[in-house]
């Protein structure tokens, strides 16, 4: 098959993903051709079977803001007719699958037809589908796809719950390849950030609201007094300031690294013993499944998707939003049996390997283009 591949290339969950289905598929023959505005991070260096196609935005003094829903429709339109692809699969509804819809429509004026599917990933329905003025669109360009998948059953369910879905919705849950993070041998040592042997522990967001890292400040303070330990948090975004002051009116900023944004956070996932995601709300967890695959159990919030992909008592544990208390006493449970927490948060993370899930995108793939 030839596969065009629409996505947003940053390292949020949806980009990643998006990413490493292209390049599993690709590994398996498939021809992939991502279709975005910058080469996706996650990419890498060249890979065969894999092209790329730059949605190149231009400045126009006529328009107060770029129009990319339209550039990326005439780029779509562009890539199918010339590289002759076979079904488009585009990541996240908005702007991705109103522009596919509206590239299928220009080729089939112009005799050329063409399956698309669109992924929910989560924010393009818990977050821009709560805006009403975009509710007609999302709706129009779910109920207009070919085939709809979501990542997880709780997004099934608050997609059905915002808009009025004709169109079935199949969970088709994210993945990783679990050799990139079981057993990954990098370069950082333990002693780096824990020289007297304290604990590690662990978090990886994109610093906002939603994701509370307040409350892992709180009870990691809690921690503190149990137990010697250090917290490594990985990302940036608008909270990042905030939560620093926090920490220096806590008086642990000795005890809390902010590493930033960087490449390859599962490196840092090899020497942590253990995960917090205590988001108010999750479309799934990818950061937490990450964690698991990584041998790092995982303790997090009961909200959204995220007791689909983390078991309370198997691997890590779940609490109530907010419940810092009840956070530093599992932490601190795990920590006093982490040989087995670890174990179980591996084997919980084998049942999301890509080997897995791939098949399931590619009998969805197979059964439009038999249609």
């Amino acid at each position: 098959m030839k596969i065009g591949i629409v996505l947003y290339p940053t390292y949020g969950g949806s980009g990643i993903v998006a990413t490493e289905l292209g390049k599993e598929l690709a590994k398996i023959g498939h021809e992939v051709h991502f279709i975005t505005y910058s080469q996706p991070v996650k990419l890498g260096s060249f890979h065969p079977n894999i092209y790329y196609h730059e949605v190149r935005v231009s400045d126009y003094p006529l328009f107060a803001y770029t129009p990319y829903e339209l550039v990326l429709t005439s780029k779509l339109v562009n890539v199918v007719k010339y590289e002759n692809l076979d079904i488009l699969h585009v990541h996240y509804a908005i702007p991705h699958a109103s522009a596919a819809y509206m590239a299928q429509q220009i080729l089939k004026s112009q005799g050329i037809n063409i399956p698309f599917i669109t992924t929910l990933h989560g924010t393009d329905i818990t977050l821009v589908g709560k805006d009403s003025s975009f509710e007609p669109v999302i709706k129009f360009a779910i109920n207009n796809s070919n085939a709809v998948t979501a990542v997880s059953e709780s997004l099934k369910q608050d997609t059905v719950q915002y808009f009025d879905i004709t169109r079935k919705i199949n969970v088709i849950p994210n993945f990783v390849r679990l050799e990139n993070y079981a057993g990954r041998k990098g370069d950082l040592d333990r002693s780096s950030y824990a020289s007297n042997g304290e604990k590690i522990i662990t978090h990886i967001s994109n610093f906002r609201k939603v994701k509370r890292i307040p409350d892992i400040i709180v009870a990691f303070k809690k921690i503190l007094d149990s137990t010697p330990a250090v917290l490594l948090l990985i990302g940036d975004g608008p909270e990042r300031h905030n939560v620093e002051e926090m920490c220096r009116q806590q008086g642990v900023c000795d005890k809390i690294h902010f590493l930033g944004s960087i490449k390859h956070p599962e490196d840092v996932l090899q020497v942590s013993d253990l995960f917090m995601l205590p988001s108010e709300t999750e479309s799934f967890g990818l950061a937490a499944l990450e964690a698991m695959a990584s041998s790092v159990p995982v303790i997090a919030s009961n909200a959204g998707g995220i007791p689909e992909v983390v078991e309370d008592g198997y691997g890590g544990h779940l609490h109530t939003v907010g419940d810092t208390d009840k956070m530093a006493e599992l932490a601190l449970n795990i920590l006093n049996d982490l040989d087995r927490y670890k174990m179980e948060a591996l084997e919980k993370a084998k049942g999301f390997d890509i080997n897995q899930i791939l098949s399931q995108y590619i009998e969805l793939y197979d059964s439009l283009l038999s249609e």
